[in-house]
């Protein structure tokens, strides 16, 4: 899955940038963090597993 149509998915179910990490891009929807991979592809079952963990339709 390619990274923007992941971050598209968060910020379409509430989710912003917190901060900049090293490694990864800090994503929040106020109670609950969630990192995102710098890499322009995220595997396909990381992405799964992030969808499926946050409830992100």
């Amino acid at each position: 899955m390619k990274r923007r149509d992941l971050i598209k998915l968060l910020e379409h179910n509430g989710w912003w940038l917190k901060r900049e990490g090293g490694n990864h891009d800090i994503y929040t929807n106020g109670q609950d963090c969630e990192p995102i991979s710098r890499q322009t592809e995220i595997k396909e079952v990381v992405a799964q597993k992030i969808i499926k963990r946050r409830s992100l339709k």
